[in-house]
C-alpha cells in the first residue's frame, strides 16, 4: 500500500510539473514580439508535448485508485508571477523569453529526475517516467540552444 501512495504521490507531482509547462509556454507565446513569432510553433510542441505526458501520467493516476491533480504546483505559480514581475523591467524581448522557458525547463528536469531516484517507484512507472524524461532533456536541449544564439 506504501508503494501505491508513492507512486500517486510522483505521478502527481509530475501531472503539476506538466501543467505549469502549458501554461508558462501559453504565457511565453503571449509575451512574444511580433518579430519572434518563429517561436511560437515551438511553443505549441512544447505545449502539446506537456499535454500527451500529462495525459499518460493521469491514466497512471487513475489506474492506481486515485484523483489526479488538475493544478499547477506553488513553485510554477511563484515562477510565474516572478516572469510577470521581470518582463515589467526586461521587458518581452526573445532572450528574456527563452532564459524564462529554459528555467521552467530545468525545473522540469529536476522534478523528473527526482521522481526516477523515488524508492518503491514501480518499474513499469520507472519506464514510462525515464521515456518522458527523454523527450523532456530535448525540449530543454532544445530551448537552451535557441537561447545561446541570441546571447551571442
Amino acid at each position: 500500500m506504501e508503494n501505491n501512495r508513492i507512486n500517486i504521490e510522483i505521478l502527481n507531482d509530475l501531472i503539476e510539473i506538466n501543467n505549469d509547462r502549458i501554461v508558462g509556454y501559453q504565457k511565453a507565446s503571449e509575451e512574444l514580439q511580433p518579430e519572434d513569432n518563429d517561436l511560437k510553433p515551438l511553443f505549441a510542441e512544447m505545449i502539446v508535448l506537456s499535454q500527451n505526458n500529462k495525459s499518460a501520467l493521469t491514466k497512471e493516476v487513475q489506474v492506481l485508485g486515485a484523483e489526479p491533480e488538475a493544478g499547477t504546483t506553488n513553485s510554477g505559480k511563484i515562477y510565474r508571477a516572478w516572469m510577470d514581475i521581470k518582463a515589467v523591467f526586461a521587458g518581452h524581448d526573445r532572450e528574456t523569453v527563452l532564459a524564462n522557458c529554459e528555467f521552467g525547463e530545468d525545473a522540469a528536469k529536476r522534478a523528473y529526475k527526482m521522481a526516477l531516484e523515488t524508492e518503491g517507484l514501480s518499474s513499469h512507472l520507472v519506464s514510462l517516467i525515464s521515456s518522458q524524461q527523454a523527450a523532456q532533456k530535448a525540449a530543454h536541449d532544445q530551448i537552451k540552444a535557441i537561447r545561446d544564439q541570441v546571447v551571442r
